[in-house]
């Protein structure tokens, strides 16, 4: 990501500081969730984006179903 935040769709003001959801421990990869919970080891950064990737697609599908 750019060292320039862009604002999210709906955001008005000037972007927030955001820190990287994606992280390294030796070799393996992990991703931050906003449930508090880190989600991996991935044998690389691209496999962890796509697992973020899926699990944004999950956490819609269920707000869509549930109404939350």
């Amino acid at each position: 990501m750019s060292e320039t935040q862009k604002p999210r769709h709906g955001e008005t003001r000037p972007a927030p500081f955001r820190s990287g959801r994606f992280f390294n421990i030796g070799s393996q990869w992990y991703f931050a969730c906003r449930e508090g919970m880190d989600r991996g080891p991935f044998s690389t950064r691209q496999m962890a984006e796509r697992a973020l990737s899926l699990h944004i697609q999950n956490c819609n599908n269920v707000r869509r179903a549930t109404g939350f």
